[in-house]
């Protein structure tokens, strides 16, 4: 791969969090966004669109090449939403020239429910106690995790109490990190929702979520990371194909974006043969931007989401908007994504810190 070096995009396009800017010029300066072009390699862009790097907010890593292949499709920034052991995030970590990882680490589970059946979940996960939480967020600092996973599931299908639970979330606050917190039921909703936790990842599969649960989101000012991707997976090819339509899932998206609900673009992409589906990685973030276009979010709340809004709700001050002095994550496109959302398909470049990589579509093999 280049190594990152000036580069100067001339007659380029950006998103700026509402709308596209006249033709413009971009200086990618080391791993930053630059304001000198003096000395830079010229680029006519040609009146392309340049997107802040995307950041897909739940996936699931498994090695170096996710971030490899994340990259070819414009994620710069991965968010792992359950990683272990610590010897795989650390080489994870240890990668550069790539995609960012982030991770939570080990999740904190029940003693019951899918995820205490997942053979290489560890009994380390299981939370019983709020002492139990209280530990768990202790380990996960030691190691350096970047926020918390808890799993929560409606009452009495084996998902720690809603005591520890609780007390997770708290911990972690004190400890200065955020929570998110998986909920595939309504019951399990109102769990994770009551939980205080920044984050609910996912939406119910079938049934809709209480409309006070959706009020308090959004009076807590609670984020919904719905993975309608992985949710679709599941009831088309996976476990529950054919037993409940797509169109509660959808609604429930749709619910939560006309209350105000803040949404982020996740994936819950994965390699994992014991998952009950797996998207794919990168491909897999464009699926959601289309399907959360079917929920009613617009052309521009959807960039949003995987950019500016995403690097807000996680506390990631050095990117999801292009402006010196940020990191020089870039996504080049043709078309206009503003007005065609699949446009985020047609990638030319990509930057992932400075570093230019060969997108997807470029690369020989790679199916679309």
């Amino acid at each position: 791969m280049p190594e990152a070096a000036k580069t100067v995009l001339r007659n380029v396009r950006v998103f700026d969090g509402t709308t596209l800017t006249e033709p413009r010029t971009v200086v990618i300066d080391g791993t930053v966004i630059g304001e000198d072009p003096a000395g830079g390699r010229e680029v006519d862009a040609a009146g392309g669109t340049l997107l802040p790097g995307l950041i897909d907010t739940h996936v699931h890593l498994h090695g170096p090449g996710d971030l490899d292949v994340l990259a070819s499709w414009g994620v710069t920034t991965a968010l792992d939403m359950a990683c272990w052991p610590v010897e795989r995030v650390k080489a994870l970590r240890e990668v550069t020239g790539s995609a960012d990882f982030r991770t939570a680490g080990l999740p904190a589970i029940g003693s019951g429910g899918h995820h205490a059946e997942m053979p290489a979940m560890p009994e380390d996960a299981v939370i019983r106690t709020p002492g139990d939480a209280r530990r768990h967020v202790e380990a996960r600092v030691a190691e350096g995790a970047d926020y918390v996973k808890g799993i929560a599931e409606a009452p009495g299908e084996g998902g720690p109490s809603a005591e520890a639970l609780g007390a997770l979330v708290e911990a972690a606050r004190e400890h200065g990190l955020r929570t998110v917190v998986h909920a595939v039921s309504p019951g399990a909703f109102a769990v994770a929702v009551q939980s205080g936790a920044e984050f609910v990842t996912h939406v119910p599969l079938a049934g809709p979520i209480r409309a006070e649960d959706v009020a308090a989101m959004k009076a807590a000012g609670q984020v919904s990371i719905p993975t309608i991707t992985m949710m679709a997976a599941i009831l088309t090819t996976g476990p529950l194909a054919g037993r409940f339509p797509i169109d509660g899932v959808l609604r429930n998206v749709a619910d939560l974006h006309t209350a105000g609900v803040r949404i982020l673009a996740g994936t819950d992409a994965n390699d994992d043969p014991a998952a009950p589906a797996a998207p794919r990685h990168g491909r897999s973030l464009h699926d959601e931007f289309e399907l959360l276009a079917r929920a009613g979010l617009t052309h521009t709340e959807i960039l949003r989401s995987a950019t500016t809004d995403a690097a807000r709700a996680f506390g990631l001050r050095d990117r999801g908007a292009i402006a010196p002095g940020l990191r020089a994550d870039l996504v080049l496109l043709d078309g206009n994504p503003v007005e065609d959302i699949s446009a985020t398909r047609a990638i030319r470049s990509v930057w992932c810190a400075g570093t230019e990589i060969t997108p997807a579509s470029h690369r020989p093999g790679t199916e679309e």
